[in-house]
């Protein structure tokens, strides 16, 4: 009943920027903390950035400084601006959250760990 969809990834090269974006979907009253993840290729999947309901970020070092994390709790929708991107950047990104309230039925029901398939992102030298 509650999905997350990513959208925005594709092919830049090294200097550029994208914008991601990650919509929950469903009948939700709240989310709590939403986030950014990524996977490379042979890699285990890391933590980019986080934001929770109230806009306190938390990003890992290897971004600090290039992406921006936000979010518009209004659309229950997640950004996630990367600028200065390199080529070890690249990576399939996953958005994430880790508790929604959500309606099913006349039913307030609590979900937690929502994943969404991802999107590509792949920054060229």
């Amino acid at each position: 009943q509650v999905q997350l969809v990513e959208s925005g990834g594709g092919l830049v090269p090294a200097g550029g920027s994208l914008r991601l974006s990650c919509a929950a979907s469903g009948s939700i009253f709240s989310i709590n903390a939403m986030g950014w993840y990524r996977q490379a290729p042979g890699k285990q999947r890391e933590l980019v950035a986080t934001i929770t309901a109230g806009g306190i970020t938390n990003y890992a070092d290897s971004v600090k400084g290039r992406f921006i994390i936000s979010r518009d709790n209004a659309k229950n929708t997640v950004y996630l601006q990367m600028n200065s991107l390199k080529p070890e950047d690249t990576a399939v990104y996953y958005c994430n959250a880790d508790r929604i309230a959500y309606y099913s039925g006349y039913t307030r029901t609590y979900g937690m760990d929502y994943w969404g398939k991802g999107t590509l992102v792949t920054v060229s030298s």
